[in-house]
C-alpha cells in the first residue's frame, strides 16, 4: 500500500534525526570555543598594535597615552 511507513522506516528516520541533532550540538560547542579563542587573540593583537604605534620622544601626540611608556605629551604636541 502506498503512503504507509513501516516500523523499520520510522526507526531509521528517528535514528538519522538523532545523529543529526548530536552532530549539531557538537558543532555548536566547537563554535563557542572557537569564538572565545578568536576574541582573546583579537584583544591580544589590539593591545600589541596599540603599544607598537606609540610615539617615541619628540614624536607627535595629542594626549599622554599616545606616547611611549614614561613619556608624556608636552608642549607643541610632542612626547617628552
Amino acid at each position: 500500500m502506498k503512503g504507509q511507513l513501516s516500523a523499520e522506516m520510522l526507526v531509521l528516520v528517528v535514528v538519522v534525526m538523532a545523529v543529526i541533532a548530536i552532530a549539531a550540538n557538537q558543532l555548536m560547542g566547537t563554535a563557542k570555543e572557537t569564538s572565545a579563542t578568536i576574541g582573546n587573540q583579537t584583544e591580544r593583537i589590539n593591545r600589541m598594535a596599540s603599544e607598537a604605534i606609540k610615539s617615541p620622544e619628540g614624536g607627535f601626540c595629542i594626549e599622554s597615552s599616545d606616547c611611549m611608556e614614561g613619556l608624556s605629551c608636552g608642549e607643541e604636541n610632542r612626547c617628552a
